[in-house]
């Protein structure tokens, strides 16, 4: 039997009276990237946070490694090895590299009740995966993240989701707002994870960098899946057009040459 990593089936939320999915169906793979791409408001953030545990679906099913599951809290899904890397990263600009990746598990030294913190191998063990995951500008745990890039804090958190067994990395728009360079970086990481093992949900709005990481990609419009498919079946022309909705594209293409 196949195991796979992640099942939405049927999937539907509702606040209230508003619909915000319907009848959501998509599956994730482990060691494949599924790129959920749509425009805002099209329901990513509501889809984000049912696979995370942080809301439960209305009605449908959520399966994960073939189980069915209702995580009642994103504590839950954690422990089960989903880690949701978000857009503003969360690390504490102030605290050190070492700090930020241990942080809530830092490694302990001494007898109870003479424990303190580990900072050497807190600092030592941060900096060697870092450097195994590509980043080798970060050389010194003592570094604050404060310092970082926002691409190498990117890195940062998703190198502490690897390290602490995620099977499913769920990553919210990682490379909004970066450069070129950064977003490289981020891209980079993404295909080191994914050749670990890891299964991966990257939501995102930028269609070039779906297709140059992708191997399965969702499109939703509205809180609907527009389109399912694999790479190789539809160019990045024909991406963007269905997360513009098509005929709205085509109008505006219409517009543009008018104007010229």
């Amino acid at each position: 039997m196949t195991t796979h990593l992640m099942q939405l089936a049927g999937v539907d939320k509702s606040f209230g009276s508003t619909r915000a999915l319907k009848n959501i169906s998509m599956l994730v793979e482990p060691g494949k990237i599924l790129c959920l791409l749509g425009d805002n408001g099209a329901g990513k953030s509501t889809l984000i946070k049912i696979l995370s545990g942080y809301h439960q679906p209305t009605s449908g099913k959520v399966y994960f490694e073939n189980e069915e599951v209702r995580f009642a809290s994103p504590r839950e899904a954690r422990q089960r090895g989903i880690a949701t890397v978000h857009q503003d990263v969360g690390s504490i600009p102030l605290m050190s590299v070492g700090r930020n990746f241990f942080l809530g598990a830092e490694p302990k030294t001494g007898v109870w009740p003479f424990q303190r913190i580990d900072t050497n191998f807190a600092n030592r063990e941060a900096v060697r995966q870092m450097q195994k995951f590509g980043l080798t500008r970060v050389t010194n745990g003592e570094q604050l993240v404060g310092t970082m890039s926002g691409g190498e804090r990117q890195v940062l958190a998703i190198g502490r989701a690897m390290y602490f067994g995620a099977k499913l990395l769920i990553l919210d728009e990682p490379t909004s707002a970066l450069g070129v360079k950064e977003a490289a970086m981020v891209l980079k990481m993404m295909r080191i994870a994914r050749k670990n093992g890891a299964g991966i949900v990257f939501i995102t709005h930028n269609a070039r960098h779906a297709m140059s990481v992708g191997d399965d990609f969702c499109v939703l419009i509205q809180g609907e899946v527009a389109a399912s498919f694999s790479r190789g079946e539809k160019s990045r022309e024909d991406v963007l057009n269905l997360m513009a909705g098509g005929e709205l594209l085509s109008e505006l293409e219409e517009e543009i040459e008018q104007i010229d």
